[in-house]
């Protein structure tokens, strides 16, 4: 993939092609919203996958979690990031998408 053209939309500048400080920060701020929507489709995903787990204790995934913040470093890593900073991110983003998944479970199954 070809992150030079990740979450621009269409008619921004590429950031070798600004010519101000505005349009640097125009550009950072449509990437920005970009991100925010991927992050609530990922959040609508999470929330979806409340229906196939069969128990509350079922959520939390411990061993997906940890494999998802392994990826994301790599991930990370082969972009040229770092791989801690990203890692870092994705524990706060996973953390907020348990509890919006266990939120959801709890709702599809309320105590009896």
């Amino acid at each position: 993939m070809d992150v030079s053209d990740t979450g621009r939309e269409q008619g921004s500048i590429p950031p070798e092609r600004c010519a101000s400080l505005n349009e640097i920060r125009d550009g950072m701020d449509a990437i920005d919203r970009c991100i925010v929507g991927l992050i609530a489709e990922r959040v609508a995903y999470v929330r979806a996958a409340a229906k196939f787990k069969t128990s509350s204790g079922n959520v939390a995934a411990p061993e997906r979690v940890a494999a998802v913040l392994r990826t994301r470093r790599l991930w990370a890593e082969e972009a040229g990031l770092s791989g801690e900073v990203v890692e870092s991110l994705y524990r706060e983003l996973v953390a907020y998408c348990v509890s919006e998944e266990h939120k959801e479970w709890m709702e599809r199954n309320p105590p009896t």
